[in-house]
């Protein structure tokens, strides 16, 4: 099994819902499966499948889920599949293979009265009135703003499909985002606008970010001082609160009588764990709340990919690659002058920087996986001879990894 979140914003790049896209098979190793590959699901549907075993507050935080359903599967028992879960926050993904027939609107009638919503995507602008009886069904429409005229789009649909709620697809940067916003109609919006590398680096880091970079280097080097850790800890009361916060936890009958004492009952190998999850999350609070999740989902994917890629000596340098890979974003700069300010190591810089060395490969394939382009995923791990199960595993591990931790994040 392969999966992968997709978030969708608002106009205010807040997420609003994930689509969840998911595939059961790795069709290189079954060619004779790629002819009817569209109809993978036919029975069981991939993404409820991964919605049962893990739980739509694991993936998504509870926010609504888009799972891909094509002409064939939209006909199994969905409503038992689901039964466990809540069908308000499932959004079930069509596309243009379902058809305007009495069989698939009958059927997604049914759906509806389940109480599951419905997208719709892939449909031409000449078919909306042929669609007529599935869009008076519809929830939410996925239009392709290259190909679409909002101010147009928001009359007819306000006027004809008032209930359905427009969301703008394959956004490339955050200019387009920002014209499409101006313009308004849309209530979502997807595409790779969020995490657009920064290629020109002309803004100043602020002294509180200079601060949290000063921590992460002075812990990552090869064998720092808990005294000097500490010390940087105590210019930052949000760092502070969330250590002492911790350190409760672990040892609920010690009396905590300074910063250093705090540091000290945690030790290197976990305060070094701590600071450079937490120092990320505050890296990123003038960010949309998804690259900090994008940031630490990628430095742990990456970590449990490492004995996949028989790499697991460097484990810890994967997962700071993988928290880094969105430094550009997160400090305004291109990757060459972000890392400039941070200390990794060389290979870590090769790999973010060229793409290349000896972890660029589980750089790529991290970045392939989360855009579920499951074609090249697959050729990667047909030629590595990867195990997909092991790769499943180590996604859900991130994502409960990532739930746990924002949990503890809030307590």
């Amino acid at each position: 099994m392969l999966v992968t979140l997709i978030p969708l914003f608002d106009e205010t790049m807040t997420v609003s819902a994930y689509s969840l896209f998911a595939q059961s098979r790795n069709f290189l190793l079954n060619p004779s499966l790629l002819g009817t590959g569209k109809n993978d699901g036919a029975v069981n549907i991939p993404g409820l499948d991964i919605l049962s075993r893990v739980g739509i507050d694991c993936l998504t935080g509870g926010k609504e889920v888009f799972v891909e359903v094509n002409n064939i599967s939209v006909f199994s028992d969905i409503e038992k599949q689901c039964e466990e879960m809540d069908c308000s926050k499932i959004v079930l993904l069509l596309d243009n293979t379902v058809t305007p027939d009495e069989m698939y609107v009958n059927r997604l009638k049914q759906l509806k009265e389940a109480g599951f919503k419905l997208a719709m995507r892939k449909l031409a602008v000449a078919n909306f009135e042929k669609y007529r009886e599935i869009l008076l069904l519809t929830d939410y429409i996925l239009l392709d703003h290259k190909k679409i005229d909002i101010t147009k789009a928001t009359v007819y649909f306000s006027n004809v499909y008032p209930n359905i709620k427009l969301c703008a697809g394959n956004i490339g940067n955050q200019e387009i985002y920002d014209e499409l916003r101006q313009k308004g109609g849309y209530s979502l919006y997807e595409g790779e606008f969020f995490r657009t590398p920064v290629t020109k680096g002309a803004n100043d880091v602020s002294p509180l970010k200079i601060n949290y970079i000063e921590l992460l280097n002075l812990v990552n080097d090869a064998d720092f001082e808990l005294t000097k850790a500490a010390d940087v800890i105590g210019r930052d009361t949000a760092l502070v609160i969330s250590l002492l916060k911790m350190v409760n936890r672990m040892a609920v009958n010690s009396e905590i009588t300074s910063i250093r004492h705090a540091a000290a009952m945690l030790g290197q190998k976990e305060l070094k764990k701590w600071i450079n999850t937490a120092v990320a999350h505050e890296l990123c609070v003038d960010k949309p709340s998804e690259v900090m999740r994008l940031s630490l989902l990628r430095a742990k994917f990456a970590e449990n990919l490492a004995p996949v890629f028989e790499k697991a000596i460097h484990s810890s340098e994967l997962f700071l690659m993988g928290l880094f890979s969105v430094l550009d974003i997160i400090l305004d700069k291109p990757m060459a002058e972000a890392l400039d300010m941070v200390k990794v190591s060389g290979d870590i810089r090769e790999a973010l920087v060229n793409k290349d060395g000896k972890f660029a490969s589980v750089l790529d394939f991290v970045l392939q996986y989360e855009n579920a382009n499951w074609q090249e995923v697959s050729r990667q791990m047909v030629l590595k001879n990867i195990d997909m199960n092991k790769v499943y595993e180590a996604y859900v591990e991130s994502l409960q990894w990532y739930r746990d931790l924002f949990e503890d994040m809030k307590k």
